[in-house]
């Protein structure tokens, strides 16, 4: 590349996985472009660590046109995008029966479809350019259910069936795309859950208000972020990144036991897990 350095986009970049990525990544050579809806957060923490190379964009996935503006900037200033990695998202939580479609909408909305239009934004580009790097922030909830995490596991599930199709899309382009699946991670994405509008007589209230509790110990005892940007940037890195990587013990753990049970083995394992969960003191 002729020692210039690589661009990379990088979504949900004020805060938690997005954040710790960004400023990663810039201290690791690349220009970033952290594209979030509180740019001021981005700033602040690079100015705070000295990440000279990171800018700041104001984007919203969950808008089209907001989206194409930000990516036709980033591209405006540098004439190319080499990585994209999306890690904008939330967690919608509640019993399906309880939520409304709007709520599961708005999860699909961002965890979904504000991926799709990343990768709509910027693949043309790195067609044209010759190749690319698109790294899809996943979740081993991609891979696995459980109680209560309807709409967001199916925002993941959509998530990793998306990534493994541009894959073959992609792949005569020079563009390589992998899911990146942490486990639970120390940030503040457990603050950022949103619970269902459930009614007070709901069948399913007392299992949610425990979980929501307990769940913070499991947070507090996550895996760090800057662990799940390493790996991030070590996909990056690779002639031929894989489908799929893994991000954090208790990812490797839960998909190593998954892929040696059965699908009725791995239900009766997560089952147990839940339970040890709803024991946990919040």
């Amino acid at each position: 590349m002729g020692g210039r350095a690589m661009v990379a986009v990088v979504t949900g970049a004020s805060s938690g996985i997005g954040l710790e990525t960004a400023l990663l990544l810039a201290g690791s050579g690349y220009t970033v472009h952290g594209c979030s809806r509180s740019p001021g957060r981005l700033e602040e923490e690079a100015a705070k660590r000295g990440r000279v190379g990171v800018k700041a964009v104001e984007a919203d996935v969950d808008s089209t046109a907001s989206v194409d503006g930000a990516v036709g900037s980033v591209l405006g200033a540098e004439g190319r995008i080499d990585a994209l990695v999306n890690c904008a998202g939330y967690a919608q939580i509640g019993a399906i029966e309880d939520m409304t479609i709007g709520e599961v909408k708005r999860n699909m909305e961002t965890n979904f479809f504000g991926t799709v239009r990343m990768i709509r934004a910027v693949v043309p580009a790195m067609r044209a350019q010759g190749g690319g790097r698109i790294v899809n922030v996943s979740a081993v909830a991609g891979r696995m259910g459980f109680a209560l995490g309807s709409a967001y596991v199916a925002s993941k599930f959509a998530v990793e069936g998306l990534t493994e199709s541009l894959r073959h899309e992609l792949r005569q382009f020079g563009i390589r795309v992998t899911a990146v699946e942490p486990g639970v991670v120390r940030t503040g994405f457990h603050g950022n859950m949103m619970e269902a509008k459930a009614p007070k007589e709901s069948p399913y209230a007392g299992i949610a208000k425990k979980l929501v509790g307990s769940s913070s110990q499991l947070y507090r005892n996550g895996t760090d972020p800057q662990e799940v940007a390493r790996v991030i940037l070590g996909v990056l890195g690779e002639d031929e990144p894989p489908l799929r990587r893994a991000a954090g013990k208790d990812a490797e753990g839960l998909l190593e036991e998954k892929a040696r049970r059965t699908d009725e083995q791995f239900e009766e394992y997560v089952q147990d897990i839940f339970a040890d969960i709803m024991r946990l003191d919040g």
